[in-house]
């Protein structure tokens, strides 16, 4: 399967159903009243987090997704159907951003579950309306339109330890030998194009999530060679095993190469926990392989441990993985102890004025807020009844009050929410 981490998608809700203008005529009722029935709202879409999923590639060549929109209301106060919601699986450790690059949610764990469009609210049929000054309304709202969006999905994959290195510094081997992964081996450059995941039991009590990053070259955050496409997927990984081939003739030069790219990243990734360990070394001599050895531990920082392995003859890749799992258990503890309370209580601000606000433009005047647009949204501009609710809705909300205030006029156009009346 072709691996996909980064896709747009168009995400279209469904729009609510129509309220339906109806009267009783049924035999032997007499003046039968409103009975016109509500729309039905439409379906949500949903992401879902699967750890069935590790690709986006489904997006690839269906880059939309929609749900059903609400059925209309019938006669006899009948509601309208409700459209189905579309629940759409994705991987974990998917962030969903809009077209401004806000984070819409963020999914970190299997069956996570987010509404990213909202389906429309169906109209009310006119049976909804009768009151005792209004015994036979004549109008019926029209049904919300659902949420439309343009949304970024970016797979950021979840593991415990990130390998990193240069091509063919030994990282997918080392996987194959200490995990269930089965990643490409070969004896040149670049033969990891994707990145890898792998369990690796630590012992018979723990198992750690490795990542095999594929190979980085100068340059690759700012887009070289396979670029910064796969660095993301170090971001959530709780520490860093930088593997530096020992058969090299500049292992510091290896090594700084990669911190280099690691820092540069539009995160400092050398923030992270490292440990750093000279790979393949049963193919060097023990008096090369101790000055190699002598040279990186010379430039690592005091605090990142420095092993010599070899996975293919596995040597010291046991006191390897000790150090790793208590370097992955002490980020945890500290991730857990530096999370925020969320036990506080909220504040609450009450909208004022600025909920709604009149402009003039032109010859018009127009209303703009959320909430009496969506009421404007689902009026029937045709129908005389159906206006004259839009109106006393505005009275209520004083929005009438300012029109008088900036100077309207006896058949001055108000437009409001794509629609538009006379004074």
């Amino acid at each position: 399967m072709q691996f996909i981490d980064h896709v747009t998608v168009m995400v279209k809700a469904g729009d609510g159903g129509n309220g339906r203008v109806s009267f009783r005529h049924e035999k032997y009722v007499d003046k039968g009243g409103p009975d016109g029935g509500d729309g039905g709202n439409g379906g949500n879409v949903i992401f879902v987090a699967s750890r069935n999923q590790n690709t986006l590639v489904k997006f690839r060549y269906h880059r939309e997704v929609a749900a059903d929109a609400g059925g209309d209301g019938d006669k006899v106060r009948r509601h309208g159907r409700n459209g189905k919601d579309v629940r759409v699986m994705v991987p974990v450790g998917t962030v969903v951003t809009d077209q401004a690059g806000s984070v819409v949610v963020d999914l970190t764990e299997d069956g996570q579950e987010a509404v990213v469009a909202r389906g429309g609210r169906g109209g009310f049929g006119n049976a909804h309306f009768i009151s005792s000054t209004r015994q036979a309304p004549k109008f019926a709202e029209k049904g919300e339109s659902g949420e439309a969006v343009e949304l970024t999905l970016e797979l950021k994959l979840i593991a415990d330890v990130g390998l990193v290195g240069l091509p063919n510094a030994g990282k997918s081997t080392l996987l194959s030998v200490v995990s269930n992964a089965r990643p490409e081996i070969a004896d040149y450059p670049f033969t990891t194009l994707t990145p890898n995941l792998g369990v690796v039991d630590v012992d018979h009590e723990s198992s750690l999530l490795f990542a095999d990053i594929p190979g980085l070259i100068e340059g690759a955050a700012a887009g070289k060679g396979l670029g910064d496409e796969f660095l993301r997927h170090v971001e959530r990984t709780a520490m860093l095993l930088h593997l530096v081939d020992a058969t090299s003739d500049a292992v510091v030069t290896d090594y700084q190469t990669i911190q280099k790219e690691l820092e540069t990243y539009r995160l400092n990734l050398t923030t992270k926990r490292q440990i750093v360990a000279l790979s393949k070394t049963d193919l060097v001599s023990p008096e090369v392989l101790e000055q190699k050895r002598a040279q990186l531990q010379a430039v690592l920082p005091a605090d990142v441990q420095l092993f010599t392995i070899s996975s293919q003859a596995h040597t010291n890749m046991q006191p390897l993985l000790y150090a790793v799992r208590a370097a992955v258990d002490a980020e945890r503890k500290r991730q857990i102890a530096e999370q925020p309370e969320t036990d506080s209580i909220p504040v609450l601000r009450l909208q004022g004025q600025s909920a709604w606000r009149v402009s003039r433009e032109g010859g018009m005047f127009v209303v703009t807020g959320s909430k009496i647009e969506r009421f404007a949204a689902r009026t029937d501009f045709d129908n005389d009844e159906g206006i004259r609710r839009l109106r006393d809705i505005m009275r209520k909300m004083g929005i009438m009050h300012e029109l008088v205030k900036q100077g309207v006029q006896l058949d001055d156009t108000i437009r409001i929410a794509g629609g538009s009346f006379n004074y």
